[in-house]
């Protein structure tokens, strides 16, 4: 049955007495949406069946809808081999911007994964391998051309915790694990959790990382060789004068090579803008330069002396670094000890779960940042990144996902697809067969000096002054997720911060926020509920206990207006809370109106005399009073 929209009601009220002394009965018009009674003078269709009844479509609305309607949905194998949806139209322009871009993020990426490879406790070809193998991966499925897939600070500081002091299999079943997970975190669509991790978190964790990664490193920039420094005597003592001179030396380079990309110049002049082209050139190199540069000054010293001469602490020799496609390690031996998978599994213990969540948090995350018309297919991305460790745990790399310097270089060369990642893995594939034998000659000093550089600016303690005028709670949720991660480790702190949100979260829905007033309508009182946040069934319990302290407090005078809009999957719960609700104010004589509730929740409430629904808004509610 069709019910039209507006019809009057004369709903009884109690009685009362007059000045004269006589017994008046009291009857208030409200304006509903149902009425059984009335007759059907408009014919009305439905829309999805829920938000309520809508005039019958026209032909004229039917060409526009057609005219306006969102595009075919391609297919599922398109969507999933993303290349697909790009190549058929690929042509020589994007080519050429491409081809610059991959070379120019190879320069980049190259040092950077030698870098994160000392970082994780590796030797440099296991970077290397993710470099490549992450590269040409993500041209296939990938969806986001500036997103550059490879070993980071944050996979490496990762890896570093669970694996420090293990045989290098570790690290290789860790990026299968990972891969495994985020692949079928992908398969599941399960890309909405990520918006369950709120961005002060995020935040504290980058920086927290980005910090440890700096306390790491200082020894390496000092030269110090001991794995354990008991005092600070013992600290500085232990310092070698050479390393920390080419740490610093290389520091200043890379932070004075950073500010290249900044110059300006007062004419914009075709000289000027070709020195400017050049110098954004050196300036996103400067990582390549650096580590170039000094490995060749250890190179010349060892020709003109030995190797024992060096007084620098050099990377360690790397004897094979092409990769080999062979099964992850999932059973091994190591130290006179066997190995099967399940011990592997106990010894890496949660990084199985935290890993892969970390990655996937901060390849969305990039992807958010530059994706172009606002539609990211989150589990999309996911796939991608799991079947990039996956392969890579085939090649013995260590785990991967996107990093933000390294996309600001893809974003900034005029990287049109993800084709780039072509030239991008090539290039790494060249530099692992021809300069392997001479990444032994590259100082440990300047490759801390490179991760220093690189992560200075993800330390971000501006949400300080920020958060703590905006919200406490984001302000106190940022604090202690910093903290957690210095003290404890990352991976607790990245659990404190969601364990954090998650409470507030709960905490918002069974205590919604509710503001009741007393408004007036000509001579009219009534007592207008109004929820200020949705109402899940958690909060059915607050709503009712609100409505019956405020009747109470007006002492059952005043019909009740509930505002229902903000009910949310209205189900038996909410049914039976406002049956219940009724019932108590019919003991009193009140009258329930139930504004701006859908047809369809209003046939799933059962008859009650003293319940009646209403569709006008909270500024136009009419209540008029008929002696």
């Amino acid at each position: 049955m069709r019910w039209p929209w507006k019809q009057s009601l004369c709903l009884t009220k109690r009685s009362t007495v007059n000045s004269s002394g006589r017994q008046t009965q009291r009857q208030t018009t409200v304006n509903t949406i149902y009425d059984p009674a009335c007759a059907e003078k408009e014919k009305y269709t439905s829309k999805d069946g829920e938000d309520g009844y809508y005039p019958a479509t026209t032909t004229v609305e039917l060409d526009m809808q057609s005219r306006y309607s969102p595009p075919k949905e391609a297919h599922w194998l398109v969507r999933r081999i993303f290349f697909l949806n790009w190549i058929v139209t690929y042509d020589r322009p994007q080519a050429f911007a491409d081809l610059i871009a991959g070379i120019t993020l190879g320069l980049t990426i190259i040092p950077q994964s030698i870098a994160y490879a000392a970082l994780a406790g590796l030797s440099s070809e296991y970077g290397l391998y993710s470099a490549f193998i992450g590269s040409i991966i993500y041209v296939f499925f990938g969806t986001i051309p500036q997103v550059s897939i490879g070993p980071t600070s944050l996979m490496a500081i990762m890896t570093l915790q669970y694996c420090e002091g293990k045989p290098v299999q570790m690290v290789i079943v860790l990026a299968f694990m990972a891969g495994l997970v985020e692949f079928f975190m992908g398969v599941c669509q399960l890309g909405f959790i990520v918006s369950f991790i709120p961005a002060p978190v995020t935040k504290a964790f980058t920086s927290g990382t980005a910090v440890i990664v700096v306390l790491v490193q200082i020894k390496n920039l000092l030269g110090i060789r001991l794995k354990e420094v008991p005092s600070i005597g013992d600290f500085f003592s232990a310092i070698r004068y050479s390393d920390a001179t080419m740490g610093f030396i290389c520091l200043v380079l890379l932070l004075s090579l950073r500010m290249l990309s900044q110059v300006k110049f007062k004419q914009d002049t075709p000289f000027t803008q070709r020195l400017k082209k050049i110098l954004w050139y050196i300036s996103i190199s400067r990582n390549a330069l650096v580590v170039f540069f000094s490995g060749l000054l250890v190179y010349i010293w060892v020709h003109k002396s030995s190797l024992e001469a060096v007084p620098f602490v050099l990377s360690a020799k790397v004897s094979s670094a092409m990769p080999t496609v062979k099964l992850p390690p999932f059973a091994f031996e190591s130290q006179n000890r066997t190995y099967v998978f399940t011990d592997i599994l106990q010894e890496l213990g949660s990084g199985v779960i935290v890993v892969p969540i970390v990655a996937v948090l901060a390849n969305v995350a990039i992807a958010k940042a530059f994706v172009k018309d606002g539609k990211l297919d989150a589990s999309q991305e996911m796939l991608t990144l799991g079947l990039c460790n996956l392969a890579g745990s085939f090649m013995s790399a260590m785990p991967t996902c996107g990093a933000f310097t390294r996309s600001a270089v893809s974003q900034a060369s005029g990287v049109r697809t993800p084709m780039a990642g072509l030239y991008t893995g090539l290039i790494v594939l060249s530099a692992l067969s021809v300069l392997t034998p001479y990444f032994q000659y590259i100082p440990r000093s300047s490759l801390a000096a490179v991760l220093m550089a690189a992560v200075f600016f993800m330390i971000d303690l501006t949400p300080l002054k920020d958060l703590w005028e905006s919200s406490k709670k984001d302000f106190f949720s940022w604090v202690g997720t910093l903290i957690i991660c210095l003290v404890a480790g990352v991976e607790m702190g990245l659990l404190f911060g969601i364990v954090v949100s998650m409470i507030c979260i709960l905490l918002r829905l069974g205590n919604p926020k509710i503001e009741v007033s007393l408004k007036q309508q000509g001579n009219n009182y009534y007592i207008h509920v109004v929820p200020q946040s949705d109402i899940f069934y958690t909060g059915v319990d607050t709503l009712r206990t609100e409505i019956r302290s405020t009747c109470l407090l007006y002492r059952c005078d005043f019909p009740v207006v509930l505002h229902c809009g903000r009910f949310m999957q209205f189900d038996a719960t909410f049914v039976e809370m406002l049956m219940a609700v009724a019932k108590e104010l019919a003991v009193d004589d009140v009258l329930l109106v139930l504004q701006s509730m859908s047809l369809k929740q209003q046939q799933m409430l059962p008859v009650a005399s003293n319940i009646r629904f209403s569709n006008e808004d909270q500024d136009s509610l009419h209540l008029e009073v008929k002696q």
